[in-house]
């Protein structure tokens, strides 16, 4: 495609749609995986924890195979959609397994079992997930129209995460008990993942693949992707900033729980938050394209620190009502966090590819979600190692040590991941001025292929 040619809207909601299966893993994991571990299934926290480091952790090494495979797959369909047929089905079913109580005995019993089924569920969403986001840099070269598409692509991950924040805690109610409750979930959810991974498959038509001159191996291919500088810097921003958001996504259910005494006010809080994030994405995007991408990522983050501080200093004394002003205000932080990365990325892309002379979308995603998966692990692990070092026991009044753990999580420690993360975002170096530079020498790069063949 030509670098200033504009996506018809029928491609971007068909990919935007593919969107939906990623978040609603995500935001259903993030808020309550921890949970159903220690409060359904009976895990120890700090057990929980391990689970969930592992299974991310040892997932997480497929992810640049995956990359790599898919920038090699050939078929009728493309490089990318193979994936998202084949994958849909295993994907929404390994999903509904993740959330079904098979009631084992047990610490160790409950822990092998629960690392084996995470394990599964990350590796279908893998397959499904590292070729979708791989699409991207390749429908449109145009700077501001990948912003454009990944707002689309966020419309609808703000959609899964209003449903998986906003309706879980209903479904489950309305089923008597939670262990029904979460396989409902697990059904319903693993349903629409099916549908929303093979909506792009019918809808996209992958451009056409001028293969690259060189072919390195996947070892190769994933170092020098470490020397690009520009990927390092966001992948570092990326990952840092999504380990403070699993942080704070996975306490909140706990903090509701036990510092206000209702856990259902998790519902209006997460859905303050995230229709905010849904309707600030069109004015993310917009000044984006006024003061750039880095800029405006800069400054949604950093208001979603200032959120988490308040929560900690004043969130439990001031009120709920301060509470949910204050998640009004993480919304329009995080409508950033939804858009910009990945309209970064793909700049980034282009940056090795106008140096290599290399395609490699596929090496560069399965980095990307290895990190996500790296810091989604740590981050769990590190939940569940707090609370059970300040004593949490679930399903009792909580200790005055174990009530401060929690607010700890979700304020200064959740901070810390953003402030470093800021630092890094700050030192990105990719503005629109230097990616027009980037698109010249890829045209005069693609030109003399074409002229010597």
């Amino acid at each position: 495609m030509g670098q200033f040619e504009k996506l018809s809207l029928k491609i971007k909601l068909g990919y935007g749609a593919g969107e939906f299966a990623s978040s609603i893993f995500w935001i259903t994991m993030a808020f309550w995986l921890m949970n159903y571990l220690t409060d359904e299934i009976g895990l120890s926290a700090a057990l929980a924890g391990v689970a969930i480091m592992v299974g991310k952790a040892l997932d997480a090494v497929i992810d640049p195979a995956v990359g790599f495979l898919s920038d090699r797959t050939q078929s009728r369909w493309g490089r990318r959609r193979p994936w998202f047929l084949w994958g849909a089905v295993p994907f929404g079913i390994a999903y509904f397994i993740m959330f079904t109580n098979f009631h084992i005995a047990g610490q160790t019993a409950i822990f092998t079992w629960e690392s084996l089924a995470f394990i599964l569920l990350c590796l279908t969403y893998s397959c499904t997930n590292v070729p979708f986001n791989s699409l991207l840099p390749e429908l449109t070269k145009d700077y501001n129209e990948r912003t454009s598409l990944t707002g689309y692509k966020s419309m609808f991950a703000v959609v899964a995460t209003l449903l998986g924040a906003g309706a879980a805690m209903p479904i489950m109610s309305s089923f008597g008990n939670r262990t029904s409750g979460f396989m409902a979930m697990g059904a319903i959810f693993g349903f629409m993942i099916i549908i929303s991974v093979l909506i792009p498959f019918f809808i996209v038509r992958e451009p056409a693949y001028v293969k690259s001159e060189k072919s390195p191996n996947i070892f190769k291919s994933n170092r020098e992707a470490f020397r690009n500088r520009p990927f390092v810097l966001i992948l570092i921003t990326w990952t840092l900033n999504t380990c403070g958001i699993t942080v704070v996504t996975a306490t909140l259910i706990y903090y509701f729980k036990y510092l206000f005494n209702d856990e259902q006010l998790i519902t209006p809080a997460s859905l303050i938050m995230l229709l905010t994030s849904m309707i600030f994405i069109p004015v993310a995007v917009k000044v984006a394209a006024k003061l750039g991408k880095r800029n405006t990522y800069l400054i949604g983050m950093s208001v979603v620190t200032i959120a988490c501080l308040l929560i900690f200093f004043i969130g439990h004394t001031a009120g709920i009502y301060a509470v949910y002003i204050i998640m009004f205000a993480t919304g329009i932080g995080l409508s950033t966090h939804y858009v910009l990365p990945w309209a970064i990325i793909p700049d980034t892309i282009d940056y090795d590819y106008s140096l290599s002379g290399v395609r490699r979308e596929g090496v560069y995603y399965g980095l990307w979600t290895f990190m996500i998966k790296i810091g989604q692990a740590l981050a769990g692990l590190f939940v569940g190692l707090v609370l059970g070092l300040f004593g949490y026991i679930p399903d009792i009044a909580q200790s005055a040590s174990s009530l401060f753990g929690i607010r700890l999580l979700i304020g200064p420690i959740t901070a810390v991941f953003f402030i470093v993360g800021l630092v890094f975002l700050y030192l990105y170096p990719i503005d629109k001025k230097r990616y027009e530079g980037i698109q010249q020498t890829i045209k005069d790069l693609e030109g003399s292929r074409k002229a010597a063949a």
